[in-house]
């Protein structure tokens, strides 16, 4: 009778083929989201030149180049992507090896964590890139999307990239409990 009991209860908390299905389906759009972001962000680099003065007739020209690695938003930005790329692809390669109760709640604790790194660094390069847009009067920082414009862009596509990470994160995050909390609760 107990190993029975054993046997329903460990039935009851895999999880049914469509719901397993929606969870590897969003890790997988995650892992394409922040690999994306990652890869943008880490080859945006953009070199203007600009005549700075004039001696004569002879233009003094001077070369300004804008990089990620300029900025530490953007490098936290790029390494919180690198690092959950990483973490929800092992994840996914070690699936068939995760299917036990215990191991199902460590992967959504450390998915909780993943969501975190992923949100922080997209909300720290976005108040950068706000800052690189419109500048700001009072501490006299100019903007610099004017003269950088393909940097710009580039960036705002590696934020959105990021933010639709995050959000799969926290649809995952939000799915994973709720089947958590429902095997928990079938076993009382």
């Amino acid at each position: 009778m107990a190993t029975e009991n054993g046997k329903q209860a460990e039935a009851e908390s895999r999880q049914s083929p469509p719901k397993s299905r929606l969870l590897l389906s969003l890790r997988l759009a995650a892992v394409l989201a922040t690999a994306t972001a990652t890869v943008v962000m880490a080859l945006n680099k953009q070199s203007i030149r600009i005549t700075v003065a004039v001696v004569g007739t002879s233009p003094i020209l001077q070369t300004f180049t804008a990089a990620f690695q300029q900025t530490p938003a953007f490098v936290y930005f790029v390494i919180a992507n690198a690092i959950a790329s990483l973490y929800n692809l092992l994840v996914l390669l070690l699936r068939p090896f995760l299917r036990a109760k215990p191991r199902d709640i460590l992967v959504h604790l450390l998915d909780e964590v993943i969501f975190a790194l992923v949100a922080t660094g997209a909300a720290a390069a976005a108040s950068m890139a706000e800052l690189g847009k419109n500048g700001n009067e009072h501490a006299r920082w100019n903007p610099i999307c004017d003269r950088f414009e393909a940097f710009c862009i580039r960036g705002g596509l590696a934020l959105m990239a990021s933010f639709a990470g995050a959000l799969l994160l926290l649809l995952m995050n939000a799915f994973s409990t709720f089947t958590l909390h429902k095997s928990v609760l079938s076993q009382d």
